[in-house]
């Protein structure tokens, strides 16, 4: 009996291992269904590297091709196709970039040069200095943009992109399908997190907040949010843990999420009145306990951010 009860146990192990070893590997690209036109692929580290995961990639399904929103990192595009071509046999005829960054614009060269690209003018602007942008890849630069708003398609393929401000950068578009109540926020809201302001590129800690509730107050009827990532990175120490995270919210996180930039720029402001040091503000915001689930990992960075723009 004792042996019985032992073997039991060791096979009970076996079969846990089998299904920890089982488990998605949150950077590996993944395709996934949002609604019948529309799916958002997950995943995608940087080619030969073992540290970053890309942003989502958006995919569009209309009646004259497919919209994707944003493409990852360089090298990535053919594994995007992929992905696309399992859904699909209709060809990629447009790609928006939600903004600069190369986890989001790298796989643009990697695309037919008959794709349109299209951005925000501010984004276009940032592109043209990045290397991947230099030379013959200059073609793959966005060729339409818009100021504050844009339109795109018709009908049930109608699409509309948003301005409002600045936030993680100084060109952030948020892409509004109205026929399927969804909308892509980027890095806008990438996840329940401390976001990274890109200064460098016009991000900026605190009109972030007032940028976010301008959007959640001015776009109507839509239910589904793809945010800009789909993994939470943690790091300790030397090691990195790539966490999955949902890359679909509700439209009350928006509300939620602005509510909470709101909060967290409110307390680094009041540290720095209070003569707080920075790195004393970030160990101890005072934020509500309904944040507690939000990763802070980059708080440190936003309170820096704060001070400096604060007079």
């Amino acid at each position: 009996m004792k042996r019985l009860i032992i073997l039991s146990v060791v096979l009970g192990a076996g079969a846990m291992s089998i299904t920890l070893r089982a488990q998605p590997d949150p950077t590996a690209i993944a395709i996934r269904k949002v609604q019948d036109t529309l799916y958002v692929i997950t995943g995608g580290r940087p080619v030969g590297t073992q540290t970053g995961v890309a942003g989502n990639t958006t995919v569009f399904i209309g009646d004259g091709g497919v919209v994707l929103v944003d493409t990852k990192y360089v090298g990535l595009g053919k594994s995007i196709l992929d992905q696309v071509k399992s859904v699909t046999s209709k060809p990629v005829t447009t790609v928006i970039n939600t903004h600069t960054h190369g986890d989001h614009t790298g796989g643009n060269a990697e695309f037919p040069r008959a794709v349109e690209f299209v951005a925000q003018e501010n984004t276009r602007a940032n592109m043209t200095r990045m290397d991947e942008f230099k030379g013959d890849n200059a073609a793959f630069l966005p060729k339409k943009t818009f100021k504050d708003r844009l339109s795109l398609g018709a009908g049930k393929d109608r699409m509309e992109l948003y301005y409002f401000g600045r936030g993680h950068t100084d060109g952030d578009t948020i892409i509004v399908f109205p026929a399927l109540r969804t909308a892509v926020f980027g890095d806008l809201f990438a996840r329940k997190w401390a976001p990274l302001v890109d200064a460098g590129n016009g991000g900026s800690a605190t009109e972030f907040p007032k940028t976010l509730a301008k959007a959640a107050s001015t776009i109507k009827d839509v239910d589904t949010v793809i945010t800009g990532h789909a993994t939470t990175t943690i790091a300790s120490g030397s090691s990195v843990n790539y966490i999955p995270s949902t890359p679909l919210m509700s439209w009350s996180g928006v509300h939620e999420y602005a509510e909470f930039l709101r909060d967290f720029v409110a307390a680094a402001e009041a540290a720095k009145k209070a003569g707080v040091s920075v790195d004393a503000a970030a160990g101890q915001l005072k934020l509500p306990a309904k944040y507690k689930d939000y990763n802070m990992a980059q708080a440190r960075a936003d309170v820096q951010r704060v001070y400096e723009e604060t007079k």
